[in-house]
């Protein structure tokens, strides 16, 4: 595998980079937190996707950067005899193979899935291949013997075998429960087939009793039914003779009320006469009252409209002085217009105004909360490295002049007290700087003067601009007042025009003595009018009631005819309640007889449902207990299947452990033979892990720093090796994240000597680091800086 081309937009500290990568030695140079590490960490990303960033999605976005500006990273690579590119966004990812125009996998899932597949590789194998990161290059100089075993078989894989055999041990023992709680409860099958002959027998019984009790059904049946027809005759008969017996009485019934009816309406028809003769005699009197009353309607009339001119002139002043205010009202707010329009645009200038000062507190607020969290950062930073400097120095002083070295694991000698010196130095290094960054924390924690005058300008200008508003949102009042008051006017106006046209109309004269005289001779003649028209209401029913009672004289003849027919009828139908009673009791025994042998019939029903649920319960016990006894089997084959897989991990596990020194050593061995140039032939591990070196075939202690960091670079470049080779990938790139940091100027430029010696084996070769000296044995450099006023890393490219 060879990287070309990473580019990265709005990823955490990087706007807009571009590195383009070529083979050999490159360098990826800048001090801590300009966001060196955060290429590579782009480079992962782009491959596989959130497993290999730190964070959530969201910390992805660079600080600062517009909500919807976009995060891209883009990789070029070639693997094999095939050219890649993958893209990838918060939202979607996709892979082009061989500069094609259509994406092989387009989607965030599918593009990490197709990476893996074609490196052969998950994530963790990529990692544990490619990359080494900070401290890992002598990381096993640190461990105890059963530490550096775990940590090999990690990185190589082998933990998923212990992890596979510990996931097969708890389904085994959940298999195992599986079995008991099968077995549990199993019927003896023998008890079970005596229950279902038993059962079996019962039914046989049972079903005979039903045939017999069917055959007494039928007879009973038949017996009904001969009786049936001469009941329902019988019954038919005295429904008849009830009916008729009651239509008789219903009959004379009518023919007392059309009799009582007919003597109503004579009486009635008498008074008639009576009113009719008396009305006459009121004739002059009612005459009198006819004329008063036409005149009495002219003079209410007079008076209604006397009355509503009165009130409508009333309502006109009142209209008037109303017009009046409004007049004055709209006279007053004549200015209202041109003091509405600059309101608006004091608004408009105070809003504008508002708006620089809201920005201008947040560039200041943002500056302060950027410098205090660098601040804090650079000062935790300094905290954890005098924390490892002195656990350092610490070990060195415990160890004294002639123990092994924490590092080397060889004694110091004389470089004991040059070596605490520079430790001594470095602490001091790191105590002033501490102390700077802590005043600088300090001084940061309070909100500064800037921010304070410029809170305060904001604030004064926002009164400024609510003061404008409410003055504009009172001049709106009034302006929509002015629109109301002026519609109320034209309504006034209109309604003084409607009452003037009702004035019109209306008449002014009115005799107000004729009025009384008339009300009191109406007032005499009321009596008159009642009684005159009680006596005109019963006068003119005379006509009514003559033909109501021709008709009544009708009706009652037809009812007493209908009566003596209806008496004729039933003396003749010829009914006898003795006949009927002895029918009835012949078809109550035969009904009686039925439903006995019905309820026979259901109660032997009933058993057999009974005895046939039995049956089939037995039946259903005998199914389920062959099934559970098949599931009882199956789960021991199950069971014995795991016990074969867990013996044969076990063993597996135990082979894979037992090659591992071996095969480690063997291709590491064909490291250090390069990377010495044949003075030591190999180094071997022993069977606590720890490296010796083969010089002529005999084994020896790793003596001096740089054989410590050969032996280092061997080990963990044959770790890669056995990754690669399992994945079936030529292992062509190496990525060395800060792995110089614990080494002197010698032993990096050491550790550089020896990577350009595996120039045939690793074509291409990029390590990151902050110093700055490792820069001159590389073939590429790119420096990295972050720029303070944007907080943006910046990338320039030299050799």
């Amino acid at each position: 595998m060879q990287l070309h081309r990473l580019r990265l937009v709005n990823f955490r500290q990087h706007a807009e980079t571009e590195l383009l990568l070529g083979p050999g030695l490159t360098a990826i140079v800048g001090p801590n937190g300009s966001g060196k590490t955060t290429l590579l960490e782009g480079f992962a990303w782009a491959l596989y996707g959130n497993v290999a960033a730190r964070g959530t999605r969201d910390s992805l976005r660079r600080y600062g950067a517009p909500v919807r500006a976009p995060v891209r990273v883009e990789v070029e690579f070639t693997l094999g005899a095939h050219e890649y590119r993958v893209v990838r966004t918060l939202y979607g990812a996709e892979l082009y193979q061989d500069g094609g125009e259509g994406a092989i996998a387009n989607s965030h899932q599918a593009v990490s899935a197709k990476i893996a597949h074609v490196l052969g590789m998950s994530h963790d194998e990529f990692f544990n291949t490619y990359f080494t990161g900070q401290k890992e290059l002598a990381v096993m100089a640190t461990m105890g013997p059963t530490e550096r075993g775990k940590f090999l078989s990690r990185l190589l894989g082998y933990e998923k075998l212990r992890q596979a055999q510990h996931h097969l041990r708890q389904r085994r023992s959940t298999l195992r429960a599986e079995v008991a709680g099968v077995e549990q409860g199993l019927e003896d099958p023998e008890r079970l087939h005596r229950e279902r002959a038993g059962a079996g027998r019962q039914l046989k019984k049972i079903r005979k009793r039903a045939a017999k009790l069917a055959m007494e059904h039928a007879e009973a049946a038949k017996e009904l039914a001969s009786s049936s027809p001469g009941w329902k005759r019988v019954v038919e008969a005295r429904e008849a003779t009830l009916a008729m017996d009651g239509d008789r009485r219903i009959a004379e019934q009518l023919v007392h009320e059309a009799r009582r009816e007919f003597q109503r309406l004579d009486r009635d028809l008498a008074a008639t006469i009576v009113a009719r003769n008396k009305l006459a005699t009121m004739a002059e009197d009612l005459a009198r009252a006819r004329t008063l009353e036409v005149e009495l309607e002219h003079l209410d009339r007079d008076f209604q409209q006397v009355d509503q001119r009165r009130v409508l002139k009333t309502q006109m002043t009142e209209v008037g002085q109303q017009i009046g205010r409004i007049e004055e009202r709209l006279r007053s707010d004549a200015g209202l217009e041109d003091a509405h329009r600059e309101a608006r645009e004091a608004v408009d200038r105070t809003r504008a105004a508002l708006d620089e000062l809201r920005q201008q507190e947040e560039r200041v607020r943002t500056t302060w909360v950027r410098d205090r969290q660098d601040a804090e950062t650079k000062r935790s930073a300094l905290l954890d490295q005098y924390g490892d400097l002195q656990n350092h120095r610490k070990r060195i002083e415990e160890a004294g002049s002639n123990g092994q070295c924490p590092t080397c694991t060889r004694p110091l000698g004389s470089e004991y007290e040059s070596v605490l010196e520079t430790l001594a130095t470095q602490l001091e290094e790191i105590k002033v700087n501490g102390r700077y960054y802590k005043a600088r924390v300090t001084q940061l924690e309070r909100e500064p003067e800037e921010l304070v005058s410029a809170l305060a300008e904001y604030a004064a200008g926002g009164e400024s601009h609510e003061t404008s508003l409410q003055h504009a949102a009172e001049l709106d009042t009034q302006r929509v007042q002015r629109r109301e008051s002026e519609r109320e006017l034209a309504a006034h106006r209109e309604r003084v025009r409607g009452l003037e046209a009702q004035l019109a109309g209306l008449t002014d004269t009115y005799d107000v003595e004729r009025h009384d005289v008339v009300r009191k001779e109406m007032r005499k003649l009321e009596r008159v009018l009642r009684e005159a028209t009680r006596l005109q209401v019963e006068s003119e029913h005379a006509e009514r009631l003559v033909r109501d009672a021709e008709v009544a004289e009708q009706l009652l003849s037809e009812r007493e005819e209908r009566v003596r027919h209806l008496t004729e009828a039933l003396a003749a139908f010829g009914f006898s309640e003795a006949a009927y009673e002895q029918a009835r009791k012949r078809q109550e025994q035969a009904e009686r007889a039925l439903r006995d042998v019905e309820l026979q019939v259901e109660t032997v029903k009933g058993d057999e449902k009974a005895a046939r649920v039995g049956f089939e319960s037995i039946e259903r016990r005998i199914h389920e207990r062959d099934e559970r006894a098949a599931k009882s089997a199956e789960l021991r084959r199950d069971l014995a299947l795991h016990d074969e897989l867990d013996k044969a991990l076990e063993g597996l596990r135990g082979e894979l452990n037992a090659k591992l020194r071996p095969d480690l050593s063997e291709i590491g061995s064909a490291f250090v033979d390069d990377l010495t140039e044949g003075r030591y032939s190999g180094f071997e591990l022993d069977e606590h892990y720890e490296m010796r070196v083969l010089e002529d075939g005999v084994p020896r202690a790793v003596i001096s720093g740089g054989e410590e960091d050969i032996v280092n670079l061997a080990l963990r470049l044959a770790i890669s090796q056995m990754v690669a080779d399992r994945a079936g990938q030529p292992l062509s790139l190496l990525v060395l994240d800060e792995i110089f940091g614990g080494l002197d100027a010698s032993r990096r430029q050491g550790v550089i000597d020896l990577l350009r010696k595996l120039g045939d084996r690793f074509p291409q070769v990029l390590f990151v680091t902050h110093i700055e000296s490792v820069k001159e044995g590389a073939d590429q450099v790119f420096h990295v800086s972050l720029d303070e006023s944007t907080q943006t890393s910046v990338i320039s490219a030299g050799v």
